[in-house]
């Protein structure tokens, strides 16, 4: 079944992020806890379907304050065609400038942290998220393919790709194509940077929080209701603070 070589494609792919990136997931992770243990941030940052694993970081059960997820509706799929289609959404990640606009409603500080996915790590809008919080004295994390950095030319004015502007570079361990099974087509199908992008980022958020923990720091932390013993008032606990830490800085 292509069922089958899907799952056993994407296991492999699981398989070489286990055995070729811990080492640097330790060291983001690391990163990432002192500047959440230094009440700094950690920013996220995605265009198109590399926003799935921003989403999926914070807020949900399991994740705990710190985190600070970047939106911009003009980056995300919302549609198809009409406003915010994928013809615009397409265009603009593209387009050279834009990005460190878009960051200027953020108070970016030096000792915070960025972290930056995007699976092919050449347009613009990760890449100049990148460079803007690095200018700003950031740490800059990325999750991206490295195979694809090494497949073609940069397209960026820079000549640089997303993991060049990386403190930490952590690769995705997808192939350029993205694309894992073939069915006998021209093409292959079935993507995998989504399902390797958003281990990466629960791996980062389970390494962050045992060092978080390992150094008596305890953020609070998302619970799920259905968990006996949670108290009723739990989470909106947890909100209240994460509203605070939003409105502790000035844009």
């Amino acid at each position: 079944m292509s069922a089958d070589r899907y799952y056993n494609r994407i296991q492999e792919v699981l398989g070489r992020i286990r055995s070729t990136q811990m080492e640097k997931i330790g060291r983001a992770g690391e990163a990432l806890a002192v500047a959440i243990a230094r009440d700094k941030r950690v920013y996220l940052f995605g265009s198109g379907h590399s926003v799935i694993p921003v989403l999926d970081v914070f807020p949900r059960y399991g994740s705990f304050t710190g985190f600070f997820p970047l939106y911009d509706p003009r980056l995300m799929w919302f549609n198809v065609v009409g406003p915010g289609g994928a013809r615009e959404l397409l265009w603009l990640e593209r387009q050279e400038g834009y990005a460190p606009v878009f960051l200027q409603s953020y108070p970016l500080q030096a000792g915070d942290c960025m972290i930056v996915f995007s699976h092919g790590g050449r347009n613009a809008a990760p890449i100049e998220v990148a460079m803007e919080a690095k200018k700003k004295g950031l740490t800059v994390i990325t999750v991206s393919s490295l195979s694809n950095a090494a497949a073609g030319a940069a397209t960026h004015s820079t000549g640089k790709e997303l993991p060049d502007v990386a403190d930490i570079a952590i690769d995705n361990c997808v192939p350029p194509e993205d694309a894992l099974v073939d069915v006998g087509w021209m093409e292959r199908i079935a993507a995998g940077s989504t399902v390797a992008a958003v281990s990466v980022a629960m791996a980062l958020v389970a390494e962050t929080g045992a060092r978080l923990a390992a150094k008596g720091v305890r953020p609070p932390t998302f619970v799920s209701p259905n968990v006996d013993g949670v108290e009723k008032e739990h989470n909106s606990r947890v909100f209240d603070e994460f509203t605070k830490q939003l409105f502790s800085r000035q844009p």
